[in-house]
């Protein structure tokens, strides 16, 4: 299997214990409808299959996992860091009423004032809020996904129009 056929969803984050067992850290967001038979974990830019023994989520995006074959910690020191990835066909659907701030990157940004501003290249989870990334002229605007600057999404164009507050354009375009 290679990268272009999966779809990444976290990486081994640290051991547990001398008798092999991993922590896993999820960047899936939806990583508890994840089928956890099989892992393919990158080595040396190829997918290694890894079979799962037992797998115990957390509500904290981690679990704790043992391998078949993986019986001891300096087995599972080599993993720590790896990327894990899975096959497309194991992706969980989502309803498609079921939208998220992350579904917008690829869109494109219209402000009110200054007209389109450029793609969104990255929305990020912050404590408080999501906050887009916006390539303008190959500039990185950021600004917050708040629902007072969102004027309108149209999901179909893929266009977002907003309203940011005075000045931030501004700040970037210097």
């Amino acid at each position: 299997m290679t990268i272009e056929d999966s779809f990444y969803i976290g990486y081994v984050s640290k051991t547990r214990g001398l008798k092999g067992e991993v922590q896993l850290f999820f960047e899936f967001e939806d990583y508890d409808e994840l089928e956890l038979e099989v892992i393919f974990l990158e080595v040396n830019k190829k997918l290694v299959p890894y079979f799962v023994d037992q797998v115990k989520l957390h509500n904290n995006s981690t679990a704790y996992a043992t391998f078949e074959d993986v019986d001891h910690i300096d087995k599972a020191q080599v993993l720590v860091r790896k990327k894990m990835y899975l096959p497309n066909d194991k992706m969980p659907e989502r309803d498609p009423d079921d939208f998220r701030y992350t579904d917008l990157v690829g869109y494109l940004v219209i402000d009110e004032e200054y007209g389109e501003l450029g793609e969104i290249i990255n929305v990020q989870e912050m404590p408080q809020q999501f906050i887009a990334t916006v390539d303008m002229d190959g500039k990185e605007l950021m600004f917050p996904l708040s629902e007072d600057l969102i004027l309108g999404i149209d999901a179909e164009e893929e266009i977002i129009e907003v309203e940011l507050p005075e000045g931030l354009v501004e700040l970037y375009k210097e």
